[in-house]
């Protein structure tokens, strides 16, 4: 049997090796936690780990993997490698857990999010009027959110790394933490203020989708290779591309996509009233050419929670009509061969070079099958 901590065994299944690393790091953290107290340890660190090993895509620990694989990993840097990869995992759990908690998702990967298994727990009568459940409920899962930020912080400080690893690992962390919120927040401040700014709504998606998801895990990898400046950078430009591509593609699913492909429902955009790419495009073109009724609809249907398929329906047939949602695939379609171009760029050859490409195609794709393992592919949770 290979030594798992080898990269030839790690490459056999990236995301096995991940969920090994996670399980031996969540044990320790919930017995630290048990000797703090046992009504934390169990309403909130317990869940907390259970949320970590409970599933997801490891989509961004693969990107960082396969990156430093196709820069030239040595054996004896897997260890650290799998540890960032790891917190990476972690703090996508403080990323769901409070995303849930922001569009008051009650599901998660087909199970209760967060909030909602505290708010089962500790049901109405056991808190006093005006108190609970849910205001508790949703105040433990941002602690716990922040319980799982903090887990990421510490994986990284501990992470055996060389110094100049290190130092770059650190301002790349220190980056992504940053990007992450300020993506989430324009979302929010898009979403409550009904944006209609195309310019916007790509920030947005650079800051909270493609940075997070793709760009930083492959700019992880790199430094944990000690790759040249222009090989990250053409890595990095790559994994924007695509990492647009793959918001871009999951705002029309948001609309148009089927639920069993999907595994989400149809029309929860329209319902929410996200600030998405496809709706400031749609008002873009109606403007244009002034239909009114197009943009009359709109207004009418965006941010209503309780839309019928009939209305949705014609929402969806209004959208085709401005032609914007045929203008985002052709987006799509020249962000998916920039990345190509960007990742040709980077000079990286081999059989992880090659995984490293699939995996960026693979982001910007159209599903194939209902996979749980999408429910959570990016920060935004709509997947």
């Amino acid at each position: 049997m290979p030594n798992p901590l080898t990269a030839a065994a790690v490459d056999l299944d990236v995301g096995a090796a991940v969920d090994r690393e996670l399980s031996v790091i969540c044990s320790a953290l919930v017995e630290y936690s048990r000797s703090l107290d046992a009504t934390f340890a169990h309403d909130v660190a317990e869940r907390t780990a259970a949320f970590v090993l409970g599933g997801g895509s490891r989509i961004r620990p693969r990107f960082l993997w396969w990156a430093t694989r196709a820069c030239g990993v040595a054996d004896r840097d897997v260890p650290g490698a799998l540890r960032v990869a790891a917190a990476l995992e972690l703090i996508q759990t403080c990323a769901l857990i409070h995303d849930d908690v922001m569009d008051q998702s009650a599901v998660r990967r087909g199970k209760p999010s967060f909030h909602a298994q505290i708010a089962a727990q500790y049901p109405t009568g056991e808190f006093p009027e005006g108190t609970g459940p849910s205001p508790f409920a949703r105040s433990a899962a941002v602690l716990a959110g922040d319980l799982a930020l903090c887990w990421a912080d510490d994986l990284i400080a501990e992470a055996d790394l060389q110094p100049p690893v290190r130092t770059d690992i650190l301002r790349i962390w220190k980056a992504m933490r940053t990007e992450m919120v300020a993506g989430q927040y324009l979302d929010l401040h898009g979403q409550a203020n009904s944006s209609r700014s195309a310019v916007q709504a790509i920030r947005t998606v650079c800051l909270k989708t493609a940075r997070y998801t793709v760009e930083r895990p492959l700019a992880l990898g790199a430094a944990l290779a000690g790759a040249d400046v222009a090989t990250t950078q053409a890595l990095t430009a790559a994994g924007r591309c695509a990492g647009i591509a793959f918001q871009l593609r999951d705002d029309l699913l948001g609309v148009f996509g089927d639920p069993e492909l999907t595994g989400k429902p149809s029309g929860d955009d329209i319902r929410s009233g996200k600030a998405t790419y496809l709706l400031a495009l749609t008002h873009s073109r109606a403007r244009a050419t002034g239909a009114c009724d197009v943009i009359d609809l709109l207004e009418e249907c965006r941010g209503s929670t309780d839309l019928s398929e009939p209305v949705l329906a014609a929402v969806r047939e209004a959208l085709r009509s401005t032609g914007a949602p045929a203008q985002v695939e052709r987006r799509i379609g020249r962000l998916v061969r920039a990345s190509e171009r960007h990742l040709r760029a980077a000079r990286i050859h081999g059989p992880a070079a090659q995984q490293l490409a699939e995996l960026l195609r693979q982001v910007a794709s159209p599903p194939q099958r209902p996979t749980a393992a999408t429910s959570d592919v990016h920060y935004g949770g709509s997947l």
